[in-house]
């Protein structure tokens, strides 16, 4: 059997990583071994961090309904289950942006809500 050396297909996948390794501090982005936990410890914060970044963005939403929804003397739970109620389906990420750019139509919605928790 003869010896088969991966040299092209190897050094393929080395400039593979020390070209996303760039930016890094120090021997971070011109040692091969330093480079590659770098490289892959990133690609591991990045996969995580992709997953986290919906948690966060929902979290920032609701912070931003339950502020508004403060102002208009309701809470978020109260305002959510308000609109529900009303049958006024609007998700967080709208309802938030309504929130900080129109407060008139937010302040419109909480009083639809309001008024539907009332008559239930």
């Amino acid at each position: 059997m003869p010896r088969v050396k991966s040299n092209v297909v190897r050094l393929k996948r080395k400039k593979q990583i020390m070209k996303a390794a760039k930016g890094a501090f120090g021997g971070r982005s011109k040692l091969w071994k330093a480079a590659k936990e770098t490289v892959e410890r990133g690609w591991v914060y990045a996969y995580r961090d992709r997953k986290n970044k919906k948690r966060d963005f929902r979290k920032l939403w609701i912070m931003r309904i339950n502020a508004a929804a403060r102002l208009n003397d309701m809470t978020y739970s109260s305002f959510i289950n308000g609109l529900q109620t009303a049958g006024i389906e609007v998700d967080r990420k709208i309802l938030a942006d309504i929130a900080v750019k129109d407060a008139a139509a937010f302040t419109v919605l909480a009083d639809k809500a309001r008024g539907a928790l009332k008559k239930g």
